[in-house]
């Protein structure tokens, strides 16, 4: 699963120790991350509608801003994001609740209890994933929208690249309107799951998977464009 990570804390020695935690967990369950780290909520908040975070890991105490209180800045629009809070001390607990934290980690944070808790994240996150729901000659099907690496159009069909290929009777159109941010639509037949791009070039997209696709002209600095402003 492709997962936005936010670390939230005024020591780096901790940021550091955490970021190392998360990079071995996401090797351990084949999970592509990307770690952002910032040192007070207020820096947060400033990218918060730039970074489209999933799971946010954050101290309690620290200046201005502290942890409780960029949470429930959070839960007044996004219920989905899983907030995980790390103190040394116990007595902010209950607030926790408050705020529907995932979970209250004491310091000094142990490896296995850190994964149990990061898998329960993901758990969660997966419950509130999008679906499609597409019919094909064997029956109907949900695919889940980070499974998907690419769909191409093949005359009145189209074929979704993912686990396993999904062919339906249902335009590119159609389809396109059931996507999200993460998807890019390059030319008229194909959608590519933003997420999965490795590398571009002038004449192809190269994906996570090795599989190259070709670059449709004129599209080059527009697929880049919607790489950096989505990913």
């Amino acid at each position: 699963m492709d997962l936005n990570i936010t670390l939230c804390d005024d020591e780096k020695e901790q940021t550091d120790f955490l970021s190392n935690l998360l990079i071995k967990w996401a090797e351990n369950n084949n999970h592509y991350i990307k770690i952002h780290t910032f040192k007070s909520s207020e820096n947060f908040l400033f990218q918060y509608d730039d970074i489209k975070t999933d799971i946010l890991i954050s101290d309690i105490e620290m200046d201005k801003i502290s942890g409780v209180a960029l949470a429930k800045k959070i839960r007044e629009n996004n219920h989905e994001m899983q907030i995980i809070f790390v103190s040394g001390y116990t007595d902010y607990i209950t607030d926790g609740y408050d705020v529907e934290a995932l979970n209250y980690l004491i310091k000094p944070v142990k490896e296995e209890k850190f994964f149990s808790v990061m898998n329960k994240a993901v758990e969660k996150l997966l419950k509130n994933e999008k679906f499609l729901t597409l019919e094909t000659q064997d029956g109907f099907v949900r695919l889940p929208l980070y499974e998907i690496i690419y769909i191409e159009s093949q005359r009145n069909y189209i074929n979704v690249h993912g686990k396993e290929n999904t062919i339906s009777r249902i335009t590119l159109k159609e389809i396109e309107k059931l996507l999200d941010h993460r998807f890019f639509k390059m030319g008229r037949s194909i959608i590519i799951n933003l997420h999965y791009i490795h590398q571009t070039t002038k004449d192809f997209i190269i994906l996570t998977n090795g599989e190259k696709i070709t670059m449709v002209r004129g599209y080059y600095d527009k697929i880049n464009r919607a790489f950096i402003e989505n990913v």
